[in-house]
């Protein structure tokens, strides 16, 4: 299966079927071949030992460092008047030249029938932003809801392991659901309902104008992941992360999977907020020895921080070759 349908298929919750082997090409299925039998348990544990990172990736790391100083610049533009970064996360200015968010953008149009000439300077430049930097990036590198449910999961994996807890999980395809509710309920009322509700742009606009009523519902969001569903907003409703990940399909920027590196050991998937994306990683699950993760992938970089063969690394098309 090609990379635009398969990654269209995982965002719209559908599952990617394996690969017959009649699909694998003749490199990959030696390579399969080849490593029957071929590592003990032993083998793999020296292996996870050497690779331990004990502080963390270092993905991981710039990750949170670029999602933290992208908001803080919001702050500080704002505390300090000096008008470098003005307004928040759905719509901005980055030194007088207008940005929106994609989603917003669209719920914008949807509901007041309208398209502004600023609005489309905005969205025109988000979206080449965006279709460089990855697509679904924005939730893992810039959403300051990603950061707190990131922690959250942290918590609820720590009570689910001592069984205090369990993880409920949803069918994917609700995401769907939830974003042609949103539509529809934008183009009927007249009103951008999601606005309302997306903790996006809720804990944006409290970072930089001081906090409201409306941060009780994002605790309760992640009282409810923690306690009940990981990460289920980002998983189950978040239309964002839709429309980002359909921009995800044609950009440069992606992981890609070397099958002949890889193990299997399935720790990819453990870290994965959308493991889904991961199965080309499970033994038979890939068709080609070089593959690239779909685009419902965040791009956040934990496969590749804790990928023990480095197996997974992030590529952008059409410059490997020339750096």
């Amino acid at each position: 299966m090609g990379y635009i349908s398969k990654s269209f298929k995982h965002l719209f919750g559908y599952r990617v079927a394996r690969p017959g082997k009649e699909e694998q090409s003749e490199e990959l299925r030696a390579i399969y071949e080849a490593k029957k039998g071929t590592l003990s348990k032993s083998d793999l544990e020296k292996v996870h030992i050497e690779h331990k990172q004990p502080y963390g990736g270092k993905w991981l790391k710039r990750r949170w460092l670029t999602l933290i100083a992208v908001n803080l610049l919001f702050v500080v533009s704002f505390y300090f008047d000096i008008q470098l970064l003005e307004g928040a996360l759905t719509a901005s200015r980055f030194v007088g030249f207008h940005m929106a968010d994609l989603n917003s953008a669209l719920q914008v149009i949807l509901a007041y029938k309208v398209m502004v000439l600023n609005l489309f300077i905005g969205t025109v430049t988000v979206f080449l932003l965006w279709v460089l930097l990855g697509g679904r990036t924005f939730c893992s590198w810039a959403c300051p809801y990603h950061l707190l449910a990131e922690w959250a999961e942290y918590l609820h994996l720590w009570l689910a392991k001592r069984k205090i807890v369990s993880d409920h999980s949803f069918n994917r395809k609700v995401r769907t659901v939830f974003y042609l509710l949103f539509v529809v309920l934008a183009l009927v009322t007249g009103y951008t309902v999601f606005e309302t509700l997306s903790p996006t742009g809720i804990l944006s606009r409290a970072l930089i104008y001081g906090p409201g009523l409306a941060l009780l519902w994002v605790l309760a969001l992640l009282a409810f992941e923690v306690f009940y569903s990981r990460r289920a907003w980002c998983r189950y409703v978040c239309p964002i992360g839709m429309t980002y990940g359909v921009v995800g399909v044609i950009s440069p920027l992606r992981v890609t999977y070397n099958a002949e590196a890889c193990h299997h050991e399935g720790d990819c998937r453990k870290v994965c907020l959308v493991p889904h994306v991961l199965d080309l990683t499970i033994r038979g699950g890939a068709s080609q020895v070089h593959e690239d993760v779909g685009a419902d992938c965040t791009r956040c970089g934990l496969c590749v921080d804790v990928c023990p063969t480095d197996s997974l690394k992030y590529e952008f098309k059409g410059l490997s070759k020339l750096v």
